[in-house]
């Protein structure tokens, strides 16, 4: 474990924290994360966990616009419905996505789980997506991902990042009843 993974994982914790309480703080804390995870997975030769921090990076952005614009009368960040129409969409997208990543890093890199990678990247951006959409339906979708985040990274020995991602599972688990019962108000 080296200090770079202890920096981003500390990021990593506090970002998803900060996006569970709708706090506009969890965009530059989440920003720095993506930069720190980045090279490590450059380090590491998981070469579409590096792309989706790229990526990520954009989305932050993204998000950040779209929650300062989302704020309600009183302050916090509102939540929009996810129609089953999108969802389903958005969920295709993101497959269509990890094919595509799977083939290209299968064939073009030395990537060392490419196809499990690029699956992970796929329904990472549409997670993502939904975050800086802020549709519930992100945390159900994180906790997903993010179990099967664990076996990748236990697999590639990162065990604090496993950690780190087995403990996002019970966070989203938290900000998923924060952010349904924000909903219902």
């Amino acid at each position: 474990m080296s200090w770079l993974e202890w920096a981003a994982v500390g990021f990593s914790l506090l970002g998803v924290v900060l996006t569970a309480r709708r706090s506009m703080a969890c965009w530059p804390v989440n920003l720095i994360a993506c930069a720190l995870y980045f090279r490590l997975f450059f380090d590491v030769r998981l070469y579409a966990d590096m792309g989706l921090q790229a990526l990520f990076g954009a989305a932050v952005v993204y998000g950040w616009v779209l929650w300062a614009r989302g704020r309600g009368d009183h302050g916090p960040i509102a939540i929009v419905p996810l129609a089953r129409a999108a969802a389903l969409r958005d969920l295709a997208c993101g497959a269509a996505a990890a094919l595509a990543i799977g083939w290209f890093t299968s064939h073009y890199t030395d990537a060392a789980l490419p196809w499990v990678d690029a699956a992970l990247t796929g329904f990472s951006l549409v997670g993502q997506y939904w975050t800086a959409r802020r549709h519930v339906a992100n945390w159900p979708l994180w906790m997903i991902v993010d179990c099967a985040y664990v076996g990748m990274y236990l697999a590639k020995g990162l065990w604090l990042t496993a950690a780190l991602y087995a403990l996002f599972v019970m966070l989203a688990a938290l900000g998923w009843r924060a952010w349904r019962r924000a909903a219902s108000r």
